[in-house]
């Protein structure tokens, strides 16, 4: 079997720029939309927005590796870095605050240079422990030879099949010196078009024991965000990719046994990253949503056991409200509990479902409730 990096014109990367005119001027012009609403929404609304995006593209990265994330513990850290206060105290983990730090300064700090200094720390912090699961890895270096062959492997014992190779560790060294020039070097390529290669020619390096899927989506986060030129996020490629998990690792595992001809990866990167910029919407509809509550809330500011129940129920809260609950969130009697919530009631920051008795609930309501 013969790899990518095998090739002989390796890594001279080809591609069809005829059949990506259209799908760039597409995306381009979602960008440029997007990022103009944005812009009209002031402060306080972009950095909520920005919030919610970097939580989701640190949650679901993970999540494509199989590592689960507490999104309450990633959205905390990210706002205490953007010196943001969201109110309640969350003990963050240190895996969580290593892969926070590690996007926070791929996004915020997107026109550094991209080092190998700076990818070993990258590295180290994501992995505090020096451990990946219960086994023992290099951390903050190159992998070396001493692992042995680098392969992506499925598949029941003596039936396994190989979906990659990386190459030899004693290339690395030449590999990703030729690898960071690039990435630096003041390109005429298209900044989306770069970002699809600095994602495939990471991952075909596979410089590290472990981590390698997460470093180079982040790598291309950064390519994202000179892109954007905003230290902000607003679109999360990452949570398009986990949505079309299966479709990325065909794409990654085709590219890898074809040739430097890369035409089709780089055509579904830009056609994901055209829905994770649609995706956005959401988000940008929750904080448009959030900001129309508080701004009726604030006209007769609520008490802090309700403003912490709104907040609780605005932040993905599963399920309706009653008393009980209530009381229980708010930590104060029954009696308490739906003197807030009547009081709720009077002002519509609350709407009562229509099954009544011991099964009344409560829910927020929609936004053209909100708007009468």
């Amino acid at each position: 079997m013969t790899w990518i990096h095998q090739a002989t014109d390796w890594p001279t990367f080809r591609w069809d720029s005829a059949a990506l005119t259209q799908k760039l001027a597409d995306v381009r012009y979602r960008q440029g939309h997007l990022l103009g609403r944005m812009e009209s929404l002031g402060f306080e609304l972009r950095t909520e927005a920005s919030i919610d995006t970097l939580t989701t593209e640190v949650v679901k990265s993970s999540a494509i590796e199989g590592e689960m994330l507490n999104s309450n513990e990633v959205r905390s850290s990210i706002a205490r870095r953007l010196g943001v206060d969201i109110g309640g105290s969350v003990v963050v983990g240190r895996d969580v605050e290593g892969v926070v730090e590690v996007m926070m300064d791929a996004t915020k700090n997107y026109a550094q240079p991209l080092t190998k200094e700076r990818l070993f720390s990258w590295h180290a912090a994501l992995f505090p422990t020096g451990r990946s699961g219960m086994r023992s890895i290099t951390v903050g270096s190159w992998r070396p030879e001493s692992v042995g062959p680098m392969q992506v492997v499925s598949g029941p014992i003596g039936k396994e099949w190989v979906h990659f190779e990386a190459p030899e560790a004693q290339r690395l060294e030449a590999e990703m010196s030729n690898f960071l020039a690039w990435f630096e070097s003041p390109a005429s390529v298209d900044p989306f078009v770069k970002a699809a290669i600095a994602h495939l020619w990471f991952i075909t390096i596979h410089p590290f024991e472990d981590g390698n899927g997460r470093i180079a989506r982040t790598i291309a986060d950064m390519a994202l965000a000179r892109a954007d030129d905003l230290p902000e996020r607003f679109y999360s490629m990452s949570a398009q990719i986990e949505i079309e998990r299966k479709e990325y690792y065909n794409n990654l595992e085709r590219q890898q046994r074809g040739s430097t001809e890369i035409t089709g990866w780089i055509s579904w990167f830009i056609d994901c990253l055209g829905r994770a910029i649609n995706a956005s919407e959401e988000t940008l509809s929750t904080v448009l949503y959030k900001a129309a509550l508080w701004e009726i809330a604030n006209q007769q500011p609520v008490n802090d056991r309700q403003r912490r129940i709104l907040n609780r129920m605005l932040d993905g809260f599963k399920g309706y409200m009653n008393t009980s609950k209530y009381a229980k969130l708010a930590k104060c009697s029954t009696d308490t509990a739906l003197r807030d919530i009547r009081n709720l009631l009077n002002r519509g920051l609350l709407v009562r479902n229509a099954a009544g008795g011991r099964s009344t609930s409560y829910r927020l309501p929609f936004l053209d409730e909100l708007e009468k």
